[in-house]
């Protein structure tokens, strides 16, 4: 008997129920998949609050990586005992699944599972943010937001070995230690600073060219006020909130700025940009040039748990649900 972490309403973490599941065989096109490692991301949160309209009940969870148990009619790239990876498809937080094979990412020897369930999606976030909607170059100066979190350890490990200088945030003195030791040149702790002025101070008065903003409500203002002339904001993430209505014309008279609102599900819909995608993830990953940090660990029958401490801030880097 497998079981999952199911929701039936939308609501706070205590809405988790673990429950048993059933599974039949997999079938055309499919494999049975039994998960060992599952990867927690704040859009999961933003899923259990009802931002967006699902079904009940439910199975969150956006990333995993496990052992295929079984294949069905028609796959051929896979078979009984290959180790994977996905992100993002929803449905992950249970212990075993049916899954499409053309979600699947074939491991490398070199990475465990737990590195790959705690790196999918915030490694591919940043892949498509660094080298695709502003790819950076040796020199630049860039900000990036909520530096100790998943996405931001990864990131800014990665802009570093693209040659940039690497401006992060953190809420307290232990997230900024943390951050620099992964790729940090700078960090600005925002419960004491000011971030638009300890920006203009680090830079000499220019600003950065880019800003990575993950948290937005809480910091769109400030990273406005962070960009030099001609500077790109994107926004991939609004874990305080979302960005309020503004006036289009102020990034003109800011310095003619641009925004892009980004995210990941409309780069890995193209399979094969998918997978380029995470090659080069691993490619980086394999040379050390950006290490995984996993925060923290729980059960997976203890997700709420796990949920509270994410939205308290509780933790650090990628935390990871056990089966």
């Amino acid at each position: 008997m497998s079981y999952a972490a199911h929701i039936h309403e939308f609501g706070g973490p205590e809405v988790f129920r673990w429950e048993p599941i059933t599974l039949g065989e997999p079938g055309p096109g499919k494999v049975r998949l039994r998960h060992t490692a599952i990867g927690l991301n704040f859009v999961d949160v933003y899923n259990r609050r009802g931002r967006f309209p699902m079904r009940f009940p439910a199975i969150l969870g956006n990333e995993a990586a496990g052992v295929i148990e079984a294949v069905g009619p028609g796959v051929t790239q896979f078979q009984p005992g290959d180790r994977v990876a996905y992100a993002p498809f929803t449905g992950s937080y249970c212990e075993e699944r049916l899954i499409s094979a053309d979600k699947l990412i074939s491991l490398p020897a070199n990475i465990g599972d737990s590195t790959a369930a705690g790196m999918m999606l915030a490694g591919m976030t940043a892949q498509y943010l660094l080298r695709q909607l502003h790819p950076v170059k040796a020199g630049e100066t860039v900000l990036v937001h909520a530096a100790a979190g998943s996405v931001g350890m990864i990131l800014c490990q990665w802009a570093a070995a693209l040659g940039a200088r690497v401006i992060g945030t953190a809420s307290n003195s232990a997230k900024a230690q943390l951050a620099l030791a992964h790729g940090c040149h700078e960090v600005i702790n925002y419960s004491e600073e000011d971030v638009p002025e300890s920006v203009a101070r680090i830079t000499a008065g220019e600003g950065v060219s880019v800003v990575y903003d993950g948290v937005g409500a809480d910091t769109f203002r400030g990273s406005l006020k962070s960009l030099k002339r001609l500077g790109h904001l994107i926004v991939f993430g609004q874990a305080s909130g979302s960005i309020p209505p503004f006036d289009v014309h102020e990034l003109a008279t800011l310095g003619s700025l641009t925004i892009t609102v980004a995210s990941l599900q409309s780069f890995i819909e193209d399979l094969a940009l998918m997978r380029s995608m995470a090659q080069e993830l691993f490619e980086v990953v394999s040379s050390g040039q950006v290490r995984i940090h996993i925060g923290q660990t729980y059960p997976l029958s203890e997700v709420g748990r796990a949920h509270r401490d994410l939205e308290a801030r509780l933790t650090q880097g990628s935390t990871l649900l056990l089966v």
